[in-house]
């Protein structure tokens, strides 16, 4: 039995969370998605609407699709650049390639394309990317700096409480120290969510990946692993949560703020359940069991064949 934590992600505004209780031997729905890249969605596409682009091809003369794809070349470009999402695309910037240069080396090879980096600043000087909410979008940072811990985390919750949608969190900078350094190493991954259908227990798999739009501001995006095979970059996350750290070092204190998007599939309940399994393993706990969460999060960020997904979901579940 692993030892009991306190859990550094506290105080979640909205109603009690109901943790999903599971039978022995239960995930019985569960597939193995291991090696279900997303890298041939393009391939996929062009096959299943060969016939119309030949087609489109000979009506304005071109030779074939590839000569039409040239010519349309910076409409899909264009295209590409208004359907991304804010904090997730765009080069990154000098202190971004800088931070990941220093973190240790991992094999290429993953189960799933990167995720797309960050964007740079805008060109009107803006350190912030169109779209992303720092900490100071919700609160005085300044003013409340001057508060004791405590009360900074009671006018946090109360920011947030007339928020159905909202996830709401504080935690102490060196639990997010962790949790930012795998971050870093390892910036994708697939975590389970309890389902029960027609009386089975089951899980669905989704799809988080991390961002890093400003120096204060880390984001991470749930999508339903479905949906991003399907889509790749193009996929619409259903959940986002952002981590602040403008207070780390003068509170030792990192705000947390997500929403569900509603009408996606996921509850808020159920969105705070990926929360709490990103903290088992990126978080402290990640080293309990014998290390085995660590190992997982190694694995799948090289491609290891080895990476069991019975494992993932037993150690999900695990307190």
């Amino acid at each position: 039995m692993a030892s009991t934590r306190v859990p550094a992600v506290r105080h979640f505004l909205t109603r009690p969370l109901t943790v999903p209780r599971f039978a022995h031997r239960r995930w019985a729905q569960v597939h193995d998605v291991r090696y279900l890249a997303t890298h041939g969605t393009q391939e996929r596409v062009l096959a299943k609407y060969k016939d119309k682009l030949e087609r489109k091809a000979k009506e304005e003369g071109k030779k074939d699709v590839g000569e039409l794809k040239e010519a349309y070349k910076d409409k899909i470009e264009d295209l590409r650049h208004k359907a991304s999402v804010p904090g997730a695309t765009a080069p990154l910037t000098p202190e971004q390639k800088s931070a990941i240069a220093s973190a240790p080396s991992q094999p290429s090879q993953t189960p799933f394309n990167p995720p797309p980096p960050p964007p740079q600043p805008s060109a009107s000087g803006s350190k912030t990317p169109p779209g992303v909410k720092t900490l100071d979008s919700f609160i005085d940072v300044q003013k409340t700096s001057d508060l004791p811990e405590k009360e900074i985390e009671v006018l946090w919750r109360l920011r947030h409480a007339n928020n159905s949608q909202s996830l709401c969190a504080a935690m102490t900078a060196d639990v997010w120290g962790k949790i930012y350094n795998n971050a870093r190493r390892h910036p994708q991954f697939i975590l389970p969510l309890p389902r029960e259908t027609e009386g089975e227990q089951g899980a669905e798999i989704h799809f988080m990946q991390w961002t890093f739009p400003t120096e204060d501001t880390t984001t991470v995006l749930f999508t339903h692993l479905a949906e991003y095979k399907l889509r790749a970059d193009f996929s619409s996350p259903h959940t986002t949560v952002s981590f602040h750290t403008d207070m780390a070092d003068s509170k030792g204190l990192v705000l947390v703020q997500g929403n569900v998007l509603p009408d996606r599939g996921v509850s808020v309940d159920e969105g705070k359940w990926l929360l709490m399994c990103l903290q088992k393993f990126y978080g402290l706990q990640a080293e309990e069991t014998g290390g085995s969460r660590k190992k997982l999060l190694e694995m799948f960020t090289r491609g290891d064949s080895g990476f069991q997904i019975q494992q993932l979901l037993d150690e999900a579940e695990r307190v």
